[in-house]
């Protein structure tokens, strides 16, 4: 790459993009009464329901949180299984064992790398208690045959929709498919609130359950309590935990929504650049998009076949970096960590994710990103052969 300055900066895989209307937010909530368990909770919770189509909107203080919550609202317990995908950040299935349940996972469909619906059938037993499939790099996953195979069997689904906020499956917003769908809104994700998540659900019982488990389990509420004794009464109903997101990380979560339709047509402009710039290169496969799926791209995922390139992954991964190009690798399968490996899970167990884990790299996208930017990346890439 010798004709190209090295960048002096890192270009990270991810990142928030905040104005100042997202900075002016966050003041007011400061300059004001409540700075947690006030009115920009309920503002949040509606603003993100309303623009997917759901009822309600939960709010957590991250992601994990709100996958445990849908499990605690789904009634998983000792012996229950769900079914899950071992490509993954580790929070899909911990969430089951948080709640004393067994993950399952399920292999991947090699061309979208989503959970393949006949491999979820395959590990169905009478211990099935739900499925929880994950929208990878944005897009959805085939949720037309996940439901159906869920209504067949009379199991929960809780769509893990961290990456797909603003995505659609067959002209469907995502949070309108699942019993419960979860999003997530860290900082790398297509809205931030520095930390957080949200359950939306349109089934009125699992919105009170979530509402229970993110504040100790505890409500005030007149017409849930088994007595009365005054004003300050409460009661603990259930095990529960303190999961409350603030009104300062709400705050920033609804100006952030306002601009969600823009950082996701953004980030479809990006892939679009990638697309074009690195479709010619032989032995690198670019990312599949199902016919019926509409990513909003959180990841660009490339795999470079190691025949093609006389590099390793490793050394194309540390070779990139060296050029100031935040590159990733999303992710290691759940089932080969430490962790999972004690509890009996085995390597080969699911060979469509090994295999893609060992050929994978994630290029930087994200709205703040430049034309240039995404330029700068595809040059490295294509010049990989030539570098020093």
């Amino acid at each position: 790459m010798s004709k190209y300055a090295k960048r002096d900066t890192l270009l990270p895989y991810g990142k928030q993009l905040l104005d100042e209307a997202d900075i002016e937010a966050v003041v007011q909530v400061l300059k004001g009464d409540f700075i947690t368990q006030g009115p920009a909770i309920q503002a949040f919770e509606r603003k993100v329901a309303d623009h997917v189509g759901a009822r309600y909107g939960v709010a957590f203080s991250n992601g994990t949180a709100a996958l445990h919550g849908a499990c605690f609202a789904a009634g998983i317990t000792d012996g229950d299984e769900v079914v899950t995908t071992p490509l993954t950040f580790l929070a899909s299935s911990n969430c089951v064992l948080y709640q004393g349940g067994t993950p399952v996972f399920a292999d991947i469909d090699p061309l979208t790398y989503n959970i393949d619906p006949r491999q979820v059938e395959k590990k169905l037993t009478p211990r099935t208690k739900a499925i929880i499939p994950v929208d990878f790099s944005g897009q959805p996953a085939e949720m037309d045959r996940i439901q159906e195979i869920a209504r067949l069997h009379n199991l929960i689904v809780i769509e893990d929709a961290a990456h797909s906020l603003g995505a659609e499956y067959q002209g469907r917003k995502v949070g309108t498919w699942a019993d419960m769908t979860m999003f997530s809104f860290h900082p790398v994700k297509h809205i931030t609130t520095g930390e957080g998540g949200m359950i939306v659900t349109d089934d009125e019982a699992f919105y009170r359950k979530l509402l229970l488990f993110r504040s100790h389990g505890m409500t005030r509420e007149p017409q849930e309590l088994t007595r009365n004794d005054g004003p300050w009464y409460y009661e603990m109903q259930e095990l529960g935990y303190n999961y409350r997101m603030t009104d300062i990380q709400a705050a920033l979560g609804v100006s952030q929504m306002d601009k969600l339709d823009g950082f996701v047509a953004r980030r479809r402009e990006l892939a679009g650049i990638y697309n074009r710039g690195l479709a010619e290169i032989e032995g690198l496969i670019l990312p599949e998009q199902h016919v019926d799926a509409n990513s909003s791209w959180h990841l660009y995922v490339v795999r470079f076949l190691p025949e093609h390139f006389q590099y390793s992954r490793k050394e194309i991964f540390e070779q990139l970096r060296g050029l100031n190009i935040g590159v990733n690798v999303h992710y290691i399968p759940v089932h080969l960590q430490p962790y999972y490996q004690r509890l009996g899970y085995l390597k080969g167990s699911c060979p469509n994710a090994e295999q893609y884990y060992e050929t994978c790299i994630t290029l930087p996208l994200f709205p703040g990103m430049t034309d240039e930017d995404c330029e700068y990346v595809i040059q490295a890439v294509r010049n990989l052969g030539s570098l020093d």
